[in-house]
């Protein structure tokens, strides 16, 4: 039996939503002894002269030989950095054969990010990659990350996709290393080459979601069809992804981009919460 493919952003009512992303946050939150919205790992500041019960494991060996008296490597601790997120609010992201859509999931994954991102004193800022402007700077409000989550969960099924050329314009307005965390079913193709730019000056994450409609349509040849945010003709094949995940893994991280796949029809918050983990302890998380 064919499931039917349906446009609906989010079925739960405002109450509910709110509960979903909180105990999502907390999620996120739970058990991470290092941020993963903290730059990677303790940053060398200098050496000085070893003082009875300094960690040995700190020892700096070479200059330790080269004075003949013992050293300690002293760090300094890892800068908070800002936020980012990347939401893709066009229209294909609406298109579901589950009763949650790629939307639904990526605002609900964006609130809860946010959230829990200011739990840890870090300033959230939100793009909206789609038709209409949405674009707020990093903050640590948390009331304003829920005004703007509530504003996401309206749609009108209309927009086209924007994403390269969102990625395009923040750019130059981040003066200092920032995370970007997009979050889009990346139809946009010219969001590659958007992207490799903005991952050269700052810590960049992609989360791929993915309906299975998406992966084949079963008893088809060769097809045309258009896409259903920018009108753009292509051709298909039923045996064929439409967005094909391991392409965009590997030229993501292959200019060192994190990237996510997330297929809505599996369980998605126990992948998150361990990719986000092991970015935390300095880990690459590509998956």
């Amino acid at each position: 039996m064919k499931r039917q493919v349906q446009l609906n952003p989010d079925p739960v009512d405002a109450r509910q939503f709110e509960v979903t992303v909180k105990h999502l946050a907390n999620s996120l939150n739970f058990g991470q002894d290092e941020s993963v919205f903290h730059g990677g790992g303790l940053e060398y500041a200098q050496s000085r002269l070893y003082v009875a019960g300094d960690p040995v494991k700190f020892i700096d060996w070479k200059v330790s030989a080269r004075v003949g008296k013992l050293f300690i490597k002293e760090f300094q601790e890892p800068k908070q950095i800002p936020l980012y997120l990347l939401l893709d609010t066009s229209a294909s992201m609406c298109i579901s054969s589950q009763v949650l859509s790629k939307y639904a999931w990526a605002v609900r994954i964006a609130t809860g990010i946010a959230l829990a991102a200011q739990t840890g004193m870090t300033p959230v800022g939100l793009l909206g990659c789609g038709a209409r402007e949405l674009h707020v700077r990093p903050t640590l409000s948390r009331n304003l990350v829920m005004e703007w989550s509530h504003r996401l969960r309206q749609h009108d099924f209309l927009e086209e996709t924007s994403l390269a050329k969102r990625a395009r314009e923040v750019a130059p307005s981040l003066r200092s290393r920032t995370m970007v965390i997009v979050l889009s079913d990346l139809h946009d193709p010219d969001a590659f080459a958007a992207l490799q730019v903005l991952g050269q000056e700052h810590d960049c994450i992609v989360l791929h979601l993915q309906d299975p409609a998406e992966l084949n349509v079963k008893g088809t040849g060769l097809f045309r069809g258009n896409e259903a945010e920018s009108g753009r003709a292509f051709v298909g094949h039923g045996r064929r992804a439409f967005v094909d995940a391991s392409e965009w893994k590997s030229e993501l991280t292959r200019f060192g981009i994190d990237y996510l796949h997330l297929p809505i029809d599996q369980p998605i918050l126990g992948r998150l919460r361990h990719f986000l983990n092991r970015r935390g302890m300095g880990g690459s998380a590509g998956r």
